[in-house]
């Protein structure tokens, strides 16, 4: 028999017990924002077992065939929109799944991010944007080298500009004393989020 949640999600059986919709807390930033820092601050503090998802772990695991985009035998922009199209669609498998997520994910477009909210309705979604000045976003892509110089400037211009969040962070605080700030609002936070508030919007 399925149960549904109060939040509308379906719940399934588990050897008996139901099994809770995960939640997710949704970081947006510029590449080189300090994402994954806080990301993996607020993994080793918060009070369950969160996974830490991001389309970097793809590319750093060997997941896509990237020594062959380089050599030119495919072309990476033939596989984007279907790579991203499934790793959104992984997240909400996740959760659905009950497992708790904090996820990395730069909003390149308004209309990905509408896409992402109509995918992850129904889910506890808590939105984080993480803010950090031109200048410093390009002093730390020089420094890390492993970044298209010229990304994170594209990304200062444009990702924040349609996004309404739940908690917005200076990325160039101590990662530390970030994740005690946004675990503290999550632990107040309101449900829906305002990151349900995309899903309805054209």
């Amino acid at each position: 028999m399925k149960h549904k949640s109060p939040v509308g999600t379906t719940l399934k059986p588990r050897d008996g017990d139901i099994v809770l919709p995960g939640r997710i807390i949704l970081l947006n930033g510029a590449s080189s924002s300090g994402k994954s820092a806080i990301a993996r601050a607020v993994q080793a503090r918060i009070e369950a077992p969160f996974w830490h998802v991001s389309i970097d772990h793809l590319r750093d695991s060997g997941v896509l065939p990237l020594a062959r985009v380089r050599d030119g035998t495919f072309r990476w922009r033939d596989m984007r929109e279907a790579f991203f199209d499934g790793f959104e669609r992984s997240l909400a498998a996740y959760a659905e799944a009950g497992n708790d997520l904090i996820v990395e994910h730069i909003q390149e477009s308004e209309a990905w991010t509408r896409r992402l909210a109509r995918r992850l309705i129904g889910f506890d979604v808590f939105f984080v944007g993480v803010h950090v000045p031109l200048a410093e976003l390009e002093r730390r892509e020089r420094a890390r080298g492993d970044r298209p110089i010229g990304d994170a400037a594209r990304d200062f211009h444009t990702i924040h500009r349609w996004c309404r969040y739940d908690l917005e962070l200076d990325g160039t605080a101590p990662p530390e004393a970030n994740a005690e700030t946004l675990l503290a609002a999550w632990r107040e936070r309101r449900r829906p989020g305002a990151f349900a508030g995309f899903a309805w919007t054209r």
